[in-house]
């Protein structure tokens, strides 16, 4: 499910910083909601929040490197899910480091099958030809995490969580900034109280992590359509029909 905005977007930079920092990516943090490293805010068509470098040029990417992504929870969220968790099911740091591995490996298999099913290659060594994209899910918000014990508890939710996608996107060769985006959304609402486990979870972060890469899919696609990116990108403007 789309949210209405971006929550409280401004509080959202030191999360993106601190992801970027983790990457390797040597960013700047943000100093205005137009601009971010030299690149510009344009008027994005289905994601929250997106910017470009003028003059990009996305044409020559026919294949991609994945990097694995950066998972950081939302914060006090351990601490909020255990105030309401019976002793035997509450969420220690190890169990939260094994959600963080579960939501990485996911989110990266599903990224990988869409790009592959839209006919680009991915490759794991830097190319003239070849995309770099390093991805966070940031802001992570797993309403009733399902823990493996002997004493278990029924829970019932509406959403299994929300989440805000990052992703960069870099010349594999020379490391050059080309875009990123930013977009936060929850996972489908079921309209009414469902039982809430484990296999529910990965499934509806699953369709989450699908839905945002089909449309990182299109926007690709797009943007070697219309590229070259205009050398005198104007903050706000809207790249093609």
């Amino acid at each position: 499910m789309k949210l209405n905005k971006m929550k409280n977007r401004t509080a959202i930079w030191p999360s993106l910083w601190l992801c970027l920092v983790a990457a390797g990516a040597g960013a700047q943090e943000v100093t205005t909601t137009t601009s971010w490293d030299g690149l510009v805010e344009v008027k994005p068509k289905r994601m929250d929040a997106a910017f470009l470098m003028p003059g990009a040029d996305f044409r020559p990417y026919k294949k991609l490197m994945l990097d694995p992504a950066a998972v950081a929870f939302r914060k006090d969220w351990m601490k909020n899910v255990n105030r309401s968790t019976p002793l035997s099911q509450r969420i220690t740091q190890e169990d939260a480091e094994k959600i963080a591995a579960a939501v990485r490996d996911n989110f990266s298999e599903v990224f990988t099958d869409a790009f592959r099913e839209a006919g680009y290659d991915i490759v794991s060594a830097p190319g003239a030809d070849v995309l770099r994209l390093r991805p966070g899910i940031i802001d992570l918000y797993i309403a009733a995490p399902d823990k493996q014990t002997a004493a278990r508890s029924r829970t019932y939710t509406m959403e299994a969580g929300e989440a805000t996608l990052f992703l960069e996107a870099r010349d594999s060769s020379s490391g050059a900034l080309l875009g990123r985006v930013v977009d936060q959304r929850a996972t489908r609402n079921t309209g009414s109280l469902t039982f809430t486990n484990q296999v529910t979870n990965l499934s509806d972060f699953r369709a989450l992590f699908r839905k945002w890469a089909d449309i990182s899919v299109k926007g690709l696609d797009n943007l070697r359509e219309l590229s070259p990116v205009p050398e005198d990108l104007k903050p706000g403007q809207k790249l093609g029909p």
